[in-house]
């Protein structure tokens, strides 16, 4: 199924709601954030809250319902836990990232 960027966000922000709820904010970084670059795969960081374990279920129900909803693609999905220590991809999706 090919959909166009505006119909891409609305699905990336619906199912990051519905895997890590309303307060879970969801950046675009990475290639797909550079009008001149074409392609490549979609890097998503979403920082929320919750347990290490509650966190990693619902990332990997989060990539699974986009796999389905956008198609097979590269989603690649950096989840931050608020109140942890910043890594440097961390650093980099709030430097250069979209907020979705």
């Amino acid at each position: 199924m090919s959909t166009g960027p505006n119909e891409q966000r609305h699905t990336i922000v619906e199912e990051a709601v519905r895997a890590f709820g309303p307060q879970a904010s969801v950046r675009l970084f990475g290639s797909r954030v550079d009008d001149h670059i074409r392609g490549g795969d979609i890097d998503l960081h979403v920082e929320t809250e919750g347990s290490p374990a509650e966190l990693l279920d619902r990332e990997l129900k989060f990539y699974a319902r986009l796999i389905r909803r956008l198609g097979d693609r590269r989603i690649d999905i950096v989840v931050h836990r608020r109140g942890a220590a910043a890594r440097p991809i961390d650093e980099q999706a709030w430097q250069t990232g979209v907020v979705l």
